[in-house]
């Protein structure tokens, strides 16, 4: 499998459930300016789409859109739980987040990262951000991960959001039960494995581009 990604965007979600899974897979960045490989593909012939993530299977067929990746690469690999089964109330209560993170948050993040975005706009998405993240916070309390005992791929999605939030100085200092967990996540030798070959440390958030 190849992983087309940027360091620090919202590709490092599937790049960190690949990890966690322990398959095999090749890591391709993409310039998302240029629409370029780092082998100096035409990313346009590769995802119509023109951004990150997309996952080329080994069989040739392309899977893109994080969410429906990290389930799919977590069917690959039951045994590391990190999506329950097919009719597990658990399951579906995983995708809640997914949607949640990609809807709420991402979609919320977008803008900020996008240079004609009105400044006087900017307050208003970061005021939505940071009541949006003392909801996590809430769900957070008394918990380990998202879905209580284990790491699921909601975990890894919301590791990157909150780098960004970091990244863009949101007001999260009282918001002990997220930084707990992103503490625990940090931890994680996928995440560490998947910082490293991004070549991203580990408290700072995204290049520009995309998220």
């Amino acid at each position: 499998m190849k992983l087309f990604c940027k360091a620090g965007a919202c590709s490092l979600s599937p790049h960190i459930v690949l990890r966690e899974c322990g398959l095999d897979f090749t890591q391709v960045s993409v310039d998302l300016v240029k629409k370029v490989t780092e082998c100096s593909e035409d990313y346009w012939q590769i995802n119509p789409k023109g951004q990150v993530p997309a996952l080329e299977l080994d069989d040739g067929t392309l899977l893109t859109e994080g969410v429906a990746i990290v389930q799919y690469l977590a069917d690959l690999k039951p045994d590391r739980q990190l999506l329950a089964p097919v009719g597990s109330l658990t399951r579906y209560h995983t995708l809640e987040w997914l949607s949640f993170i990609s809807s709420e948050l991402h979609k919320t993040f977008t803008p900020l990262f996008k240079p004609d975005t009105p400044d006087s706009y900017k307050p208003l998405l970061r005021a939505r951000l940071e009541q949006q993240f003392r909801f996590v916070d809430k769900a957070l309390q008394d918990k380990q991960w998202l879905m209580g005992l284990r790491f699921s791929v909601a975990d890894a999605y919301l590791y990157v959001m909150v780098r960004w939030a970091h990244a863009l100085k949101l007001e999260l200092a009282d918001l002990t039960a997220l930084e707990a967990w992103f503490q625990r996540t940090s931890q994680r030798p996928a995440v560490q494995a998947a910082l490293k070959a991004e070549g991203l440390a580990q408290e700072t958030g995204p290049t520009r581009g995309r998220p």
